[in-house]
């Protein structure tokens, strides 16, 4: 299998409807759903493979991330999701590992990083907006399997004497046990560590009553048992939620947008690509005309409602950028239109912030932004005349490495200007659970308190430089070269020291059980994928299903 950026195959495309699903079934009775993972041999993203015993690749993934957002949107009433399988005896058996060894270590790296995200989403919706997960285990459940089932609020096992939970990657492919499996065991299920050790070092895993014992599971039932324990735990799961009883969901359509060779166009937001420089351009606009103010005109609005309609495109971009152009190490940040139109649609949120669309809304804002965060590329923000890094959309600024803000001395009323409100103390948090603002300033009180006390002014590039907001503010003599050398410089340097060099700098600080997940992902998994004795001609990877022994370098390093 060849880079994504190549010719030989096309594009990924993550618009995706249920009409279109190959892998996953939704069904929705009341207040529960039920995903079912049925995943069609032949119906791998790319040729090469064959997704047998539930294996899954990208493409299941995509149809489950598109799931899970029209459960948030369509069914408001659905307070409990089962992930459950619909073959028998059998769970998930992971990521395929043939797709694997036959995948380029970029698509590997950016396949697990979006699986981390899915997976990391399930959680988010728990904690933010009550909707509960609960993993009815009907079969074998193995690698990243059981980190889907990891990532449910509980985990129910049949307890038919051969289904089991393991983690089998370090004994069966010489790689790490996915990164967001070895740390839930330890961080999220509290798993002992020598427990942990054997867990993560057996191919056959453990069953059973054995694993509620090792904190593996929550609950096992017998077969004739299963499903009225899967409802019971599911009505006790609901019964936690606030989610509305009687509420009309909004339906997602299918996003509209203009693809060229070198340029991704939506309604509010744009990508640029410059392939002789590697940017892409990325244009977030605010919105135009009159917006609703209360609930009944955001409900009429819909998909169309500005937040929630930016949020989707914006979200497409990223994941369309960065699967299918890996080349272009730069991405530019910059945004255009009315800054007060901005503050008026962010007034609207935090006014109905309480509201179960808005609340959703917010939550597709808050993934969005954290997917731009964990996603390896430069980021630059550029504030130039035209902009409006507003509220929401100085998220952005806050995001970027560095922000360069443009001063213009002799034309004071063209100057841009940043403005900041309530969206940026912490209703956008990031996946450390801190604001930008916060992880940028090291939560010390004193410039924080004064970037909070300047809520409601318009700063320009003087002020926006003195109370840290941007890294540098160059008049207009300098603008230009000032640009064209951070961009030049960039470029040229190592994109393997800029992704470690970007990770370790944007999530400094406060650790969680997320930025591990995403800390082990860029550094053991990117290290590892790499070694022989995962992908050399006798690595693990590239020899499973042969009959052939792995054969590994013994060498410890």
């Amino acid at each position: 299998m060849t880079d994504a950026t190549t010719t030989t195959q096309p594009k990924v495309d993550y618009r995706i409807e249920p009409s279109q699903y190959r892998h996953w079934k939704l069904d929705v009775d009341g207040s529960t759903a039920r995903l079912s993972l049925d995943i069609a041999e032949d119906g791998g993203i790319r040729p090469g493979y064959k997704l047998k015993l539930n294996s899954y690749d990208l493409g299941v993934d995509i149809e489950l991330a598109d799931a899970l957002n029209r459960v948030r949107f369509e069914h408001p009433q659905v307070r409990t999701v089962v992930v459950t399988s619909g073959k028998d005896r059998i769970f998930c058996s992971g990521a395929n590992i043939f797709m694997l060894g036959v995948s380029s270590h970029a698509w590997k790296v950016n396949f697990c990083k979006f699986t981390n995200e899915t997976r990391n989403g399930i959680e988010d919706s728990s904690r933010h907006s009550g909707l509960k997960f609960l993993a009815a285990v009907n079969g074998a459940c193995a690698g990243g399997g059981y980190e889907l089932a990891l990532a449910c609020d509980e985990i129910l096992l049949v307890d038919d004497r051969s289904s089991s939970v393991s983690l089998p990657e370090v004994p069966l492919l010489g790689v790490l046990p996915g990164t967001g499996g070895l740390t839930r065991v330890t961080d999220k299920r509290k798993v002992r560590h020598d427990l942990a050790d054997i867990f993560c070092t057996s191919v056959e895993g453990v069953r059973g009553q054995r694993a509620v014992e090792w904190r593996l599971v929550d609950a096992v039932a017998k077969p004739a048992q299963f499903a009225a324990a899967v409802q019971e735990r599911a009505s006790k799961l609901a019964a936690d939620s606030q989610r509305p009883a009687d509420a009309k969901g909004v339906k997602l359509p299918r996003l509209e947008r203009q693809d060229s060779a070198d340029s991704i166009a939506y309604e509010y937001v744009t990508v640029q690509i410059d392939r002789a420089r590697r940017t892409a351009t990325f244009t977030v606009k605010a919105p135009a005309g009159k917006q609703p103010t209360d609930i009944a005109g955001i409900e009429a609005a819909g998909a169309s409602w500005w937040p929630l309609a930016m949020a989707r495109q914006l979200d497409d971009a990223i994941l369309s950028m960065r699967t299918n152009e890996l080349d272009i190490g730069t991405w530019l940040l910059k945004t255009e239109g009315d800054a007060q139109a901005v503050l008026q649609s962010d007034a609207t949120v935090l006014a109905h912030q309480d509201h179960w669309l808005v609340r959703e809304t917010i939550g597709m804002l808050r993934r969005t932004l954290a997917r731009l965060d964990v996603s390896s590329r430069s980021l630059f923000a550029l504030v130039e005349p035209g902009s409006c890094f507003a509220g929401t959309l100085a998220e952005l600024a806050f995001a970027a490495d560095r922000t360069y803000m443009l001063v213009l001395p002799d034309e004071p009323d063209r100057a841009p200007r940043i403005a900041l409100n309530e969206m940026n103390f912490g209703v956008l948090p990031m996946v450390t659970d801190q604001s930008r603002l916060a992880r940028r300033f090291y939560e010390e009180s004193e410039p924080l308190e004064a970037a909070r006390a300047s809520i409601g002014q318009m700063l320009d590039g003087d002020a926006a430089l003195a109370l840290g907001l941007v890294t540098a503010a160059p008049d207009d003599i300098d603008w230009d070269d000032e640009i064209r050398i951070a961009i030049e410089e960039r470029a040229a340097m190592s994109p393997d020291s800029l992704t470690g060099l970007e990770a370790n700098l944007r999530f400094a600080g406060k650790e969680n059980m997320v930025t591990r997940v995403f800390g082990r992902l860029t550094a053991w998994q990117n290290w590892i994928f790499q070694r022989p004795n995962a992908v050399g001609p006798k690595g693990a990877l590239k020899v499973y299903g042969t009959g052939e022994k792995a054969g590994f370098d013994m060498n410890r390093v």
